[in-house]
């Protein structure tokens, strides 16, 4: 047999066995030599284990990650106080004790002023437009920048659409009738309510039910209908109202230890970042879905009086939202330059949001009547 035949035939023979022995596990093949590498990560969330929306989704996503690995990449989702306390998953993934966390970034606005805008601000972007400012006006650009900072690398992977500002036990008739109310309200909205003589209160989800029943707190908002019939906070809480002012559109964020990421070769970087993008959007679709009909059970069965937040209220609401950004942004150079974008893409999207999708629903909605 020809020497350079046989050498060839050999060299075909050996990589021919070697991807036969790769099987479904992680095959990487660096400059000819394939190395065999399965990475099990652990994620953390905020919010309690496969609750419906918010704690299923980062199931769906570990699932989702793993089918399209081939088993190379395996997630075990941990909810909230099972591995570590839901205000501390930031912290469990930045310092590596979990690879991965699931979580909003309006959580950790004591890391850094800038933080709330990377989930949603008051008055602020609607699902679609804050999809577009991270995509398209330079957003996610600027929350890899903030997050570098803490060895992290994130993520858009949900969104609730609209949230309502939530339950009451007495009706809210003009802005006096905010004054001396303890409400649970996350974020930035929080310090609005504060200026207008309430007291806002940060709870994770699972403890909001005890604060209300036991009269802790006054008020709560948590997600919508959906999430809100779960967690049976009308049996507590007589007035659900809207509109929702104060999370028109927010962003949950999937957050990875940035060496934990660094380590990962780029076809499953690729993996994960389609894969998030794919919760981003089934979220969305998940909540649209069932907000209605859990409204509806809400009010038809469960006697719920939902309200519309008055007018003179909404004014003063828009009012102390906007001076809170501005002074939110004033002493730090970087969340000012947050700031920045996002009011000028707000600029650039406004005016033809108003024309095309809000003009388009009033329409509709009269037309339906």
């Amino acid at each position: 047999m020809d020497r350079r035949k046989f050498i060839s035939a050999l060299g075909l023979g050996a990589a021919t066995t070697a991807l036969a022995a790769c099987g479904k596990q992680d095959c990487a093949t660096t400059e000819g030599a394939t190395t065999s590498k399965t990475y099990h990560w652990k994620m953390v969330t905020t919010w309690p284990k496969n609750y419906p929306g918010l704690g299923t989704s980062p199931e769906k996503f570990a699932k989702l990650v793993k089918q399209m690995s081939a088993g190379r990449i395996e997630i075990k989702v941990y909810g909230a106080n099972e591995l570590v306390p839901a205000m501390e998953v930031f912290d469990a993934v930045s310092q590596g004790s979990a690879q991965m966390g699931h979580g909003a970034a309006y959580y950790w606005k004591g890391k850094h002023p800038a933080t709330p805008f990377f989930t949603s601000v008051p008055f602020g972007f609607t699902a679609q437009e804050m999809n577009s400012w991270l995509s398209y006006g330079g957003g996610q650009e600027l929350w890899d920048e903030l997050y570098s900072q803490f060895n992290l690398k994130p993520f858009a992977c949900g969104n609730t659409g609209t949230q309502l500002p939530g339950w009451y036990n007495r009706e809210i008739n003009s802005v006096n009738d905010l004054a001396g109310l303890k409400i649970r309200m996350p974020g930035l909205a929080g310090e609005v309510l504060k200026r207008l003589g309430a007291t806002p209160v940060q709870l994770p989800g699972g403890e909001i039910f005890t604060a209300l029943e036991s009269g802790a707190i006054d008020a709560a908002d948590w997600v919508g209908p959906y999430n809100d019939l779960t967690f049976g906070f009308y049996k507590i809480a007589k007035y659900y109202y809207h509109p929702g002012w104060h999370e028109p559109g927010p962003t949950l964020e999937l957050v990875i230890n940035k060496a934990a990421w660094a380590e990962l070769p780029d076809d499953l970087q690729a993996i994960v970042r389609a894969a998030a993008a794919w919760a981003n959007d089934d979220m969305l679709s998940e909540y649209t879905a069932r907000n209605n009909a859990a409204l509806q059970e809400l009010k038809e069965k469960h006697g719920v009086q939902l309200r519309r937040l008055p007018d003179e209220v909404l004014v003063a609401l828009k009012r102390e939202s906007d001076n809170v950004l501005t002074e939110l942004t004033a002493d730090n150079e970087f969340a000012q330059r947050v700031y920045d974008s996002f009011r000028a893409f707000e600029s650039s999207v406004r005016n033809y949001s108003a024309i095309a999708e809000a003009e388009y629903l009033a329409v509709r909605g009269k037309l339906a009547e």
